[in-house]
């Protein structure tokens, strides 16, 4: 059975990272993005009480196994609450 995928690489794809905005986390998620999918510009926006901060990225992807890597690091990471 041959896996179908709804993409079609490469593309250039949407990616919001959501965690407690403390300065650690924003260097993490860079670091982490920018291993998998070179630099790219992020857009910070912060929760109404200030204590959460969304990192959205729009990323050129090449492959199914480089975003399935990025999707894998990033949901490890402790400091990492939600990935979309």
């Amino acid at each position: 059975m041959s896996e179908e995928s709804l993409l079609e690489f490469p593309c250039d794809f949407p990616l919001k990272i959501m965690g407690l905005d403390q300065p650690d986390f924003r260097g993490q998620v860079e670091q982490i993005v920018t291993s998998h999918a070179g630099e790219a510009e992020a857009t910070f926006r912060p929760s109404r009480d200030g204590k959460y901060v969304s990192i959205s990225y729009t990323l050129r992807i090449e492959s199914r196994e480089q975003l399935d890597a990025l999707y894998r690091e990033l949901s490890t990471t402790d400091e990492v609450l939600f990935v979309l």
